[in-house]
């Protein structure tokens, strides 16, 4: 005579595990969800900021010193290039650099460029670039005669690059920098 298999027990040990994967996955997708939004606030707040400069050195403090703290990072970078003449922000103020420099930071980078790095660009300068192990370059795109750059965001902590949902964000952020240049020389 044939032997009785029962499906039942591993029926329902199979029924508990997806269970358990599906709550896990809805655990994540909460957890990104509530990131997200975060995220979503943090780039409001920090685009608000910009718009409301009411000129290029205000805009340039504004990415440099109030950034880290909006956007929960610990560095901020800029650096624009005018014609043939260069210029490079950071917290400890503007200098002027070769229009060159710019130029080849600008050179193949896309839109933004999010990564883990073992020293940071050298946008940072020496004091800052050595302690960033991750770092996001944002073009900032201006037709000529209107300046374009570079926004360098860094952090000391490492960051799983995942998806592109930051880098969305990053890029809306690079074309507000750019509108509000645009309209500071316009009003200049």
């Amino acid at each position: 005579m044939g032997q009785v298999i029962h499906f039942e027990k591993r029926a329902v040990a199979s029924l508990q595990e997806r269970l358990g994967a599906a709550v896990v996955a809805n655990e994540e997708l909460i957890a990104f969800a509530r990131g997200h939004s975060g995220a979503v606030a943090s780039i409001n707040t920090a685009a608000l900021e910009a718009i409301e400069s009411p000129c290029i050195e205000s805009l340039l403090d504004v990415v440099t010193r109030r950034w880290p703290d909006v956007l929960g990072i610990d560095v901020a970078a800029i650096a624009l290039r005018v014609g043939k003449l260069g210029f490079r922000a950071d917290s400890s103020g503007i200098e002027r650099v070769e229009a060159a420099f710019v130029d080849r930071m600008l050179a193949g980078l896309q839109s933004v460029q999010v990564r883990s790095v073992a020293s940071g660009h050298p946008l940072f300068g020496a004091s800052s670039m050595g302690s960033v192990r991750a770092e996001a370059l944002i073009r900032i795109d201006g037709p000529p005669p209107l300046p374009c750059g570079l926004i360098a965001l860094g952090q000391r902590t490492e960051i799983a690059v995942e998806n592109s949902h930051g880098s969305e964000l990053l890029v809306f952020l690079g074309r507000v920098v750019a509108a509000t240049i645009r309209r500071c020389v316009a009003t200049a």
